[in-house]
């Protein structure tokens, strides 16, 4: 079973929208252009992203002989 995490590579701000790109397999810039879209339409997105970061746990570094 995946987890939700943040992604400590492909982050723009907190890595949030990566993460959940990663989990669902999507490209990163879809989640990121819904999550602006909840941010300036709703203004609760940028609630929901803030909460998110605080709740969601960074990924775990990989071991060096695991990085490719």
């Amino acid at each position: 079973m995946r987890k939700l995490y943040r992604s400590r590579t492909d982050k723009k701000i907190a890595g949030v929208c990566a993460g959940i790109a990663e989990l669902y397999d999507i490209d990163p810039t879809i989640v990121r252009l819904v999550a602006l879209l909840l941010i300036l339409g709703y203004g609760a997105g940028l609630i929901v992203y803030l909460v998110a970061w605080w709740l969601v746990p960074l990924a775990p570094e990989k071991p060096p002989d695991m990085q490719a």
